[in-house]
């Protein structure tokens, strides 16, 4: 029987690029989405999926709110008779220049926090026994470059994500020998929130980049999507694992 996974974030980005690339290696997907205006990388993935004979739906998901991530699991167990992966790639920031402390107020800590950091907490609580009873189960939490370094797109953004890689630790902990858990830190990757919403800041982030890192690039969402296929299915030894998708940005420092 295919192996059966839940991708948060799956209308855009590393979550479309993760379904895409998980259904093509045939397991069953369920994909949820959020933003009920993407709707050109759900298409592609559903027919990446009927080609590779792989089930596959989307549910709108709100991971905010535990009653929408229960139902979620619930709809992925009914639907392909178990889970054995969780990939936690729904995320939200506001861009915000790290100096200007007077444009983050509580409410934008609490917005983003809440689907960051409380979000993939939800899900892994809603999946954990299904995970557990697969008896090879794997999470893998999509957090951010940011998180090492305190950057990135605002200081809610990077502390969220700062927060996802301890708990990520923590699910390690807890969740094994059953299911192991890891996350991975992208840094700069293309058609992501940064190129859409503010396109000369991510410009000139990917130069520097380019500039500074031993393999002069910036990544693209199946780069990360590789990876987290790896992390799922493979790595059978890796669990508590904060992995950096950085194309080596960290040896910049003399």
């Amino acid at each position: 029987m295919p192996r059966a996974a839940i991708v948060t974030g799956a209308g855009s980005g590393i979550g479309a690029a993760t379904a895409l690339r998980l259904v093509r290696a045939g397991w069953n997907v369920a994909a949820g989405y959020f933003d009920t205006a993407e709707h050109e990388m759900i298409a592609e993935v559903a027919e990446a999926a009927e080609k590779a004979g792989a089930g596959l739906f989307y549910q709108h998901l709100d991971v905010t709110r535990q009653e929408s991530c229960t139902a979620m699991v619930e709809a992925a167990v009914a639907r392909f008779g178990g889970l054995a992966g969780l990939v936690n790639a729904a995320g939200i920031s506001k861009i915000v220049p790290l100096a200007d402390l007077d444009d983050l107020s509580p409410d934008d800590f609490q917005a983003i926090y809440a689907v960051n950091t409380v979000g993939p907490f939800l899900m892994a609580r809603a999946a954990a026994p299904h995970l557990k009873a697969s008896g090879n189960g794997a999470i893998v939490n999509i957090a951010s470059y940011a998180a090492f370094t305190g950057g990135g797109s605002s200081i809610a953004y990077a502390a969220s994500k700062g927060a996802l890689n301890t708990l990520t630790y923590s699910l390690a902990r807890v969740l094994g020998p059953e299911v192991r858990v890891n996350a991975i830190c992208p840094a700069l990757v293309e058609d992501g929130f940064l190129q859409r919403l503010a396109p000369q800041r991510f410009e000139d982030r990917r130069k520097v980049q380019i500039e500074k890192t031993p393999l002069a690039r910036i990544g693209k969402p199946d780069d990360v999507a590789e990876t987290i296929e790896w992390l799922l299915g493979g790595a059978p030894l890796v669990t508590g694992e904060i992995l950096r998708l950085d194309c080596g940005l960290h040896l910049e420092a003399d």
